[in-house]
Order: structure tokens, then sequence, then C-alpha cells
């Protein structure tokens, strides 16, 4: 008797079971097919937007509560837009938005960490630059980021086990179908209203995402991105040459009366003399002259530096390519974001730095270990007037490449044969790459040539950045080495520069070595040391000089104008041995001698914010001033681009 009641018990506790297993089954499946699915989505889908703001540095130090509301009011608008739907199509319409939006807050914040800034469809025409950020992606992935995709993943697994299912539903009676149709336009329409309101927000501030994001939220700022992709010559002041002309030769003016004189007598030094300007791949500034376990990182660099002109705040000209450094070099006017200055406004005509040396009787060159077809270089520098393009299939020694480049060694060796070739005298613009990010030397035959430990970063992507640097360094070296045994080295003039960042913003292992040289560093000095890039210079005759006021790639051209008494034509940047003590990037940001604006103006010396209600009115005015010609920068070079105004 008792053990059929045991038996008993035990068949109504599985009943029991199963019954709250089906309950809770019919719960979950009534709730994906009901309207408070997309609800549930529209709430995971903001937590998603505040994680990402609050993952992204720049942008969680500019959100504020207009942010918020903007956000709220954008998901509002597409939830009760898919709560309208019919039952089957609300479903599958609701998981296709929750997928595509967590893919661009997940897109947007692993380019976000690559380069400090978010995706535009602009990176669409450039996908060889995709190439870049894949090979450094799995650097930059960080564990918490699953929490764009965790929602999905469950939906996806109780789906395919057929545990949540799609039902059709019973039809909704006319009168109610009515009134809930006015109720969810009434509510769009609102909202729709304020949607447009944060989109226009963004047009406020064109040149600076950040700022772009926190006016208009993540999503007003894709999809005012978008229109602006498409409609890209609503972004340009300027649509006549005359007026350009006018502004442009105003604001020059103001900068000879105001900069014009140099500190130094270095006019015409350089003429006739052999130039080579030498762009290294990803090299900033603060490896120069600095140590790991008791060894220069950079010590053929260090030696050229400390023997000539060091140029300690050289300033890249955006967040971005290398192309886009070589447009700054070459034309002296800011780049369109992504290397579209090389990829999209190629056939334009600019006032470029090898037809001013063309003029003063140069052989002009450009060198570069990639094929011509990488950022469409091939058809760029046929553009301009290059005697000798010298790409990949032109090297005859192409057995070590790097990271898919022919390495810095075999470049440099190659490049001085080239030079000794060359009617005199030359100018010669040479592009290294062996220091590309990922920064795995992949392909380097002899891992001897990196000669430095860098201890605890071993397997890092900071310590492979630092020994990629130390490769570039030994093959540098190579290079004056070889150019000294042509008889190149003496009478030449060499300029060379980083082209951009190597690590991104905030990476915790460079953040690491920086405070163990400098234990007050601040958030300004990591945003300067960012955009700093390594920079110097050999003027025979010249012996060590030290210039620490901001220079740009946009200076490089005025400065050899300067120094061979060319004409540098349309040109945004100045002399570096002038007086000018500012420089601005494409994304607004502008660097003094003692201030850096990023939304607001901070002090370089301890990194405090301005209260511009506190300073003098004359430094007030002077804060304004470096604004205003900034916007006047930016404004007048877009439109030479997108315009073509040079023709």
């Amino acid at each position: 008797m008792k053990k059929e009641k045991i038996v008993e018990n035990i068949e109504e506790k599985g009943s029991f079971k199963k019954l709250n297993t089906e309950n809770i089954k019919q719960i979950v499946n009534q709730l994906f097919n009901s309207i408070g699915f997309p609800i549930i989505i529209g709430i995971l889908l903001f937590m998603k937007t505040i994680f990402f703001y609050l993952n992204t540095i720049s942008i969680r130090e500019t959100i504020d509560m207009q942010t918020i509301w903007g956000t709220i009011a954008f998901l509002i608008t597409i939830m009760i837009t898919l709560c309208m739907l019919p039952n089957r199509t609300r479903g599958v319409t609701t998981m296709i938005i929750d997928i595509v939006l967590s893919m661009i807050l997940f897109a947007d914040n692993v380019y976000h960490t690559y380069s400090s800034s978010v995706l535009s469809v602009a990176q669409m025409l450039n996908l060889q630059y995709g190439e870049e950020i894949i090979d450094t992606l799995p650097m930059l992935l960080q564990l918490k980021e699953i929490l764009y995709f965790i929602d999905i993943i469950l939906i996806v697994i109780l789906l395919c086990t057929k545990i949540l299912k799609f039902e059709k539903k019973e039809k909704t009676p006319l009168k109610k179908q009515i009134i809930k149709l006015a109720i969810c336009i009434m509510v769009i329409v609102g909202a729709v209203r304020i949607d447009v309101i944060f989109i226009q927000k963004t047009k406020e501030d064109p040149f600076n995402k950040d700022m772009q994001v926190k006016k208009g939220t993540i999503y007003g700022y894709h999809i005012a991105d978008i229109g602006n992709t498409i409609n890209i010559k609503k972004q340009a002041k300027y649509t006549e040459k005359e007026t350009l002309m006018e502004d442009y030769n105003h604001l020059k003016t103001k900068y000879m009366e105001k900069y014009g004189n140099s500190n130094y007598d270095f006019e015409n030094i350089a003429k006739g003399k052999n130039v080579i300007i030498l762009q290294l791949e990803s090299i900033q500034e603060f490896v120069i002259n600095k140590e790991i376990n008791g060894k220069e990182i950079t010590p053929n660099l260090n030696q050229f530096i400390n023997e000539n002109i060091e140029f300690s705040n050289m300033f890249m000209q955006s967040y971005s390519s290398t192309a886009d450094s070589e447009f700054s070099t070459v034309t002296s006017l800011y780049p369109m974001e992504n290397g579209m200055s090389y990829s999209r406004y190629y056939t334009n005509t600019y006032d470029d730095i090898f037809t001013m040396f063309k003029n003063k009787g140069y052989t002009t060159s450009y060198m570069h270990g990639n094929y011509g077809f990488f950022w469409n270089r091939d058809n760029v520098y046929r553009q301009f007037d290059v005697d000798h393009i010298e790409l990949k299939d032109n090297f005859e020694d192409t057995s070590e490449n790097i990271m898919g480049y022919l390495s810095d060694e075999l470049l440099y060796k190659q490049a001085v044969e080239k030079l000794k070739q060359y009617n005199m005298p030359f100018i010669s613009y040479i592009v290294s790459a062996s220091s590309h990010t990922s920064f795995s030397l992949e392909g380097l035959e002899d891992r001897n040539k990196v000669n430095i430990d860098v201890g605890k970063y071993s397997g890092t992507f900071f310590g492979n950045y630092l020994e990629a640097v130390n490769y570039a360094d030994y093959a540098f070296g190579i290079f004056i080495e070889e150019l000294k045994k042509a008889n190149l080295y003496e009478d030449t003039v060499i300029f060379l520069f980083g082209d951009h960042n190597g690590i991104d913003m905030y990476n915790e292992d460079m953040l690491d070595f920086l405070n163990s040289t400098d234990s007050e560093i601040t958030d300004t000095d990591i945003k300067l040391n960012y955009i700093r890039v390594a920079c110097g210079m050999k003027i025979p005759g010249i012996k060590y000089l030290k210039i620490e006021k901001p220079v740009s790639k946009l200076d490089i051209k005025p400065t050899f104008a300067y120094l061979i008494n060319g004409d540098e034509g349309i040109s945004l940047g100045t002399n570096m041995f002038a007086r000018k003590d500012f420089i601005a990037l494409n994304n607004e940001r502008i660097v003094t001698s003692r201030y850096y604006y990023d939304e607001k103006w901070f002090s370089r010396k301890n990194g405090e914010e301005i209260n511009l209600e506190t300073i003098s009115q004359d430094e007030a005015m002077l804060l304004e001033e470096y604004y205003q010609n900034m916007k006047e920068e930016l404004d007048i070079s877009i439109s030479i681009s997108i315009n073509d105004l040079l023709k």
C-alpha cells in the first residue's frame, strides 16, 4: 500500500513539473508573439546603447541627458512601429532590427578602440582599409563585447530547439485595429519629430563625430552620416573658387602678419640640395629616447634626431590612415576621412609638393613597398608631377615581406640604388611599412634584428608594437649607412616623421609604460600622446636644435618652400620655423603651445579644463581666434576637395 502511494506521489510530482514546464513554455511563446517582444528588445537595445556609450572613452566623456533622451526617442520610434506589424512579421522584423543595431554598436565599439572614432558609411568605399582592422581585430576584441549579442544568441538557440516558435494570431476586429493604428501614428509622429531634431543637431559640428554622437545620439549620427555621404557636396561651404580664394588670402595674410617672421635664418638654405622625405609607419613620439629593460627602443632614430633638428610636437592630421598622412604632406590640406582623398578625390587638381620641387629643377620620386592598387597610389601619384613612381613591382628583390609589404631593409637598400641613378638634385618621398599593425613582424626572416627585451609586455599588442618599432629603427640605421656609402648623406636634407598612431589611445600596457616615465600623466597628455608622432630633420650645416611648438603634416610643404625658395601655392600649413603656435586636426581638435581643444579647452601644463569666465579677456579672445581659424581652415580644405576648386 505504501509502495503504491509513493508511486502515485511521484507520478503527481512528475505531472506537476511537466505542467510547470509547459506553462512556462506557453507564457514565453505568448510573450514572444505579442507586442511585448519588441518592447523587451527595445529595452535591451537601450541597455546595449548605454553600454556602448560607456565603453567608448571619448564618447563617454561627452554624453549627457540630452543624448540619453534622444536615444530613447529613436528606440521608441522603432519599437512602436514594430508593434503595429502583424504577428509573424513583427517577430521576424524585431529580430532583424535587434541584430542590425547590435552589429552597428559592436562595429562602432571595435572601430572606436582602433581609431578613437565611430564608423562612417564612407568606409564602404575603402574596403581595403578593412585589412588593417582585421589584422588587428584579435587585439581589439574584449570579452565583455559579447553583451551586444547575448540576447540574440539566446533567442536563436530557443528557436532552433523549437522552444520558441512564431504563431499565427487571430484577426483583430476592425474597430480595435483603427484605434490601435491611430494611437501608434500619434506616438510615431511625435517621436519622429524629436528624432529629426536630434539628426539636425549633428550638423552643428560637421567635423567632430564625438559631438555629433553627443548631440544626435549614435543612431542620429548614422542617419545623418548616410545623408551626408549621399549629398556630400552640401558639406562644402564654398562652391566657387573666387569666393574661396578671397577668404583663403585673407586668412594667409592674417597668418603672415601675426606669425610670418621666422625664428631662424634658414631661408633658401636648402637650395639645390637633395631632399628625402621619409614617412615612418606608426612611429609615435613617445618611443623616442626611451629605454626598456636597459636598451634604447629606437637607437638609430635617437641618434639622428639628437644630432639634427627635433620637432617634439609633430601631430598627425586625422585619426585615420597612412594615405591621409601622405595627402596632407603632399598638398598641405586636411584629408577627407578614411583615405577618401586618395580613393575618391584623386583626380582633383592640387598644388602639390612634387610640382613645387619640379619647378625648381628637381627630379621627383615616390617609393613604397606595396603594390600600386593599395590606397590607389599608382593612380594618385600619376596625377602629381612625379618622375619615378617606385612601387613593389618596380623593385628587383622582393624576397622578404613583412606583413605583406616589402621589408623596410629591402626597401631602403634598393631605394638608395635608385636614388644614385636619378639626376640631381632630387626629391624622394619614401614610405616605410614594416611597423604596420598588427606589429607581429610576420615574414621577418631574422628575429635577431629585434634587439630589445620587452619583458612583461611580451606577447601583448603593445609589446609587439615596441618590437616592430625596434625593427623599423634597425632598418632606418641600414638606410643611413647605405646613404653614407653612396655619398648621399652629408649634403642631403632628410625629413622624417611618423604617419599616425600605432597604439590605441587608452591601451593599458602603453599607459603603464608612460606612467613608468611620468607618474603625473593627465588625460590631456594621453590624448596628445595619441596624435603626436616622431619627427626630425637634417639640414646640412645645422647642428642640434629642438623646436617644441606644435607643427603638423600641413606644415611640411610650406617649410620646404621656405628652405628652397619655392612657391607653396595653396597651402593651409605654415613654415615650421616661423611663429605660428597652433595646429588643428580634421575632427575639430586644436593643439596650441599652451592649450588643447577637445570640445572644451584644457591646459597642457596640468590637464585641467579652462574656465573661460575666469581667464582674462585677452586670453579668451585668443582661444576664440584659434577656434575660428580652425573652422576657416577646415571649410576651405573640404571645399577644395569636394568641389575640386583648384582646377
